[in-house]
């Protein structure tokens, strides 16, 4: 059980998001025409699709977006992993409860990639083929800002874009798992001395 509670909340993310993209997808109209307020003008329900990484930016040719589903199918296998080392080693629990978070995040957005071009028909129409094409669903929309960044910027210069991204609860999930690291990482990154592991393996005795 001491590995299981932390792929148990993975699968509780996951499960989660799933459910709510597929309300989503089966209910709500895409783009302005389907928004809905929730809180004010502010934070809406908007759906769309992601064909990329986040904020949309794409990798290019078609061999792109199956580079990216190939990078995330590793990645979370490496996250997975990470869940297995950190409770081993005994890490703070703490660190390891946000790592099972981004695990969940990852696995939602991968299902997207890799089946929904063939189930939800949403690859983009010249994909040369549905599998790993699939776009990520999202819609949750906090509306601060939109306009078209400059062409200065790298990358996403001169596209449109809002302040804040539209998105769904695989990427909230990784995004609290990260935030919560970031601020706790005196705390969470250093492992437990000795004499800590001979007090739990006691306590656990």
């Amino acid at each position: 059980m001491k590995y299981a509670k932390y792929y148990l909340l993975a699968l509780l993310v996951i499960a989660i998001d799933q459910a709510v993209k597929m309300l989503v997808h089966y209910n709500m109209q895409m783009g302005l025409p389907g928004q809905i307020p929730v809180f004010g003008e502010w934070f809406k329900l908007h759906y769309t699709l992601n064909p990329g990484m986040a904020f949309g930016v794409e990798l290019g040719s078609d061999y792109g977006k199956i580079i990216l589903t190939v990078f995330r199918m590793v990645a979370m296998v490496g996250i997975g992993y990470l869940v297995y080392y950190l409770v081993k080693h005994r890490y703070h629990q703490g660190l390891i409860w946000c790592v099972g978070l981004i695990l969940g995040g990852a696995i939602g957005n991968l299902v997207d990639s890799i089946f929904y071009g063939v189930f939800l028909d949403n690859a983009p129409y010249d994909a040369s083929t549905p599998w790993l094409h699939g776009q990520v669903i999202d819609m949750f929309y906090i509306d601060i800002w939109e306009g078209i960044l400059p062409h200065w910027i790298p990358v996403i210069g001169g596209t449109p874009m809002s302040l804040w991204p539209i998105f769904n609860v695989a990427d909230a999930a990784i995004f609290v798992g990260v935030l919560i690291i970031i601020f706790n990482q005196n705390r969470f990154l250093n492992p437990p001395s000795t004499h800590e592991k001979h007090e739990m393996n006691a306590v656990e005795a």
